[in-house]
Formats: C-alpha cells, structure tokens, sequence
C-alpha cells in the first residue's frame, strides 16, 4: 500500500493536469471575450459625445493664424484685425466696454437685445493724445442715434468724474466699472437709451481685478479678463466651422432648420472667437489643443512667444443664432444643429453645446494674422 507522501505526490501530478487541460479547453473562448473587450481611448470627446477623434487625423506642423477679431463693447459689432497686442486681461481693447441697465447696472447682451449686435465700435488710436485716441460709436442710420465718442484710455482726472459701479455679469455684483461720459452733445446713456430701448449706460472696466471661473483641470485658475463671459480669450478653427455648415446642411427642413440653409454660408463672426486657425486637415483641432504658442516662425522656437492655454469648451446659447450683419435671430441655426452634434462635451455642464473653447495667457504678447501656431500639448481641454 503506497506510503502518505507518495499518495499526496501522484494528487498533486493528477490536480496540475486537470488545470493543464482546463487552461487548453478555455483558452480559445477567454482569447475571444477579451479581444472583444471596450479598451480605453484617447482622453477627450468629440463631436458627437462620445470619444475623442484620433489625434492622427490633425496635421499639427501646418496650422496658422486665419482671422483676429476684437469686440470692444461687449455683444456689439466686432472688429477684424490683422494684429493685436494682448495681456493676461485679453486681446487689448477687447470687450473693455459694456452696456449696463441703469437700474441695476447688470450687464446687457444681445441675448437680450439682439439689435446690440449693429452698434459698431471703432477704435481711433491717437498717438499724440494723453488718453491714446478715442472709442467711436455708431449706429444703423435709420435708427436716428447720432455717433459719439469717449477717451480709449481715460486719465484718473477723467474717470473721477465718472460713477463709478459695480457691475454684476453671469449673476456676480464685483466687476469694477465707470460710467462713461462725453464733454459735446448729448450724453452715452442718452443716445444708447434712445437705440436700447430701454435705459442704459455705457462702462469701460476699471482697475479692479476681475478672475476667471475655475475649470476642472484648472481647479485653483486665477487668470483676470474684461467683460467677457468667462475667459479671456476664445480659439475656433474654420474646419469646425466649415464642419457645422455640413451638419446645418443635412438638417434643412428639420427642426425648424430654414430652406435657406441649403445655399446660406454660416460665418464665423457668429461665434464671436477672437482667434481663428485653419491648416490642421480636420475639424475640432481646438477640442483637443490644451498648450500652445503662436509666433511669426515657421518652426518653434523657444520662448519666442508666451504660452496659451486652452481650459474649458465654449459652451452656446442664442447669441450664435443672430445675424451679424442684419441683427435678426435665426429660430434654428445654429444653436438646434449644435445641440444635437456638440452637446455632451463640457463635463461641468453636458446639457449645452459646445463651440470653440476658451484660453488663458501667461504674458503679455503679438498675435498677427498668418502666425503659426505650434502645439505643445494636446488632451482634453
């Protein structure tokens, strides 16, 4: 009768040869299921909602500076331009200015007042005076608002004459600003009332410090900017534009998406940007730019320019919708199309749709048209 030992031994040979036998048989039906598995993308996510577009599809070595805009009242005309100076604050003398309710100076936009979008600001440098020239208003000639002007750049003798408020923006009462006056005619308030409708004035921003919202990479941002929305500065590319223009396409006679659409050409002056690029081969280059520099060379060269950082999607609501040049709001376009293809893409707020995406500035810059843009980073922004 064989011994303990040589009992355990032979158990032991026989259990390693059922698991040789197990592991042969399942081998096959395991080598299935895990080729099948999800397996993890690319960081980000796309136009659709879902993952982001492979990096690969971009040609990030031909990418260049298309358009400049500067929109010196905030939800008024903008201003091509084929160069701007910026500091951490934005593109200068954009969105410096603002028109507010004389109730309760909240700021107004053309979301409220769409017609705002035909108030046409014009910077008038003036290199001799102590102010630097002069911000010019004017408005559509049948509206009978006669132009004005106010100082680019008031002295503190100036602004003491002028109130000064807080403003409240996106539902905040700290934004520094004075009320803008003239020394001739009638008064800013007077003549944007009469346009508005309703009564207004005109604020430039003041000194005070205004920090942008945190974003969740940047948790601890503490970047300033003007008036606009939220950050100081906004990139859009003209594929992702031209991109829109095909969905918008594909939707005419849907959801209240015009017949004009077929033919009508989606400008992008409607999404306000103030940088756009063109060369990357694909659109939604900017989903996936998270750092980047821009400069006159065609190769990077190092601290040439400053760093920019792209923190969050530029999330959409009406103020596309309305017609540069006519100020009449489109029912649909292109706030509907954008929402069934760039909805989902802003973590902190998926209900809405995205367009562009907006940028910090880490030192005081040029930026011309035809720069090139030399990426240093890609992810999620």
């Amino acid at each position: 009768m064989p011994d303990l030992p040589t009992i355990l031994e032979q158990g032991l040979a026989t259990l390693q040869t059922c698991w040789i036998l197990v592991i042969f048989l399942f081998a096959p039906f395991a080598y299935m299921v895990l080729s099948h598995w999800p397996r993890s993308k690319s960081v980000g996510r796309s136009e659709t909602g879902s993952h982001a577009p492979e990096y690969s599809k971009f040609d990030t070595t031909n990418i260049r500076v298309a358009k400049i805009f500067i929109h010196p009242i905030k939800s008024c005309k903008g201003t091509s331009v084929p160069e701007a100076k910026y500091t951490l604050e934005g593109l200068e003398n954009d969105r410096r200015w603002c028109i507010v309710r004389a109730d309760n100076n909240a700021v107004v936009t053309a979301r409220d007042v769409s017609k705002m979008i035909l108030i046409e600001p014009r910077i008038i440098p003036e290199s001799s005076s102590q102010e630097g020239g002069r911000l010019e208003v004017s408005f559509p000639k049948e509206s009978g608002c006669e132009p004005f002007s106010v100082p680019l750049n008031p002295t503190p003798a100036t602004v003491q004459n002028w109130q000064n408020i807080n403003i409240t923006l996106w539902g905040k009462n700290d934004v520094e600003g004075y009320v803008c006056e003239t020394s001739i005619g009638r008064s800013p308030s007077e003549i944007l009332s009469q346009y508005m409708g309703l009564p207004v004035h005109l604020a430039v921003k003041g000194p005070r410090l205004r920090i942008c919202p945190p974003t969740a990479r940047f948790p601890n941002l503490d970047a300033p900017s003007y008036f606009q929305d939220g950050y100081p500065i906004m990139l859009l590319s003209e594929e992702s534009v031209a991109a829109v223009q095909e969905r918008i396409r594909g939707m005419v006679g849907v959801q209240g998406v015009d017949e004009k659409w077929s033919n009508e050409t989606l400008q992008v002056e409607r999404f306000r940007p103030n940088i756009v690029i063109k060369g990357a081969g694909a659109p939604f280059f900017e989903d996936v730019l998270t750092e980047f520099t821009v400069d006159s060379h065609r190769e990077s060269v190092d601290e040439a320019s400053p760093i920019i950082q792209l923190v969050s999607k530029c999330t959409r609501c009406m103020l596309p919708n309305v017609h540069p040049e006519t100020g009449v709001r489109d029912k649909a376009v292109p706030l509907k199309v954008l929402m069934k293809h760039r909805r989902g893409l802003d973590p902190k707020r998926p209900s809405q749709s995205c367009m562009g995406c907006n940028g910090v500035l880490t030192a005081d810059g040029v930026v011309k048209v035809g720069d090139w843009i030399h990426m240093r980073k890609m992810g999620f922004v």
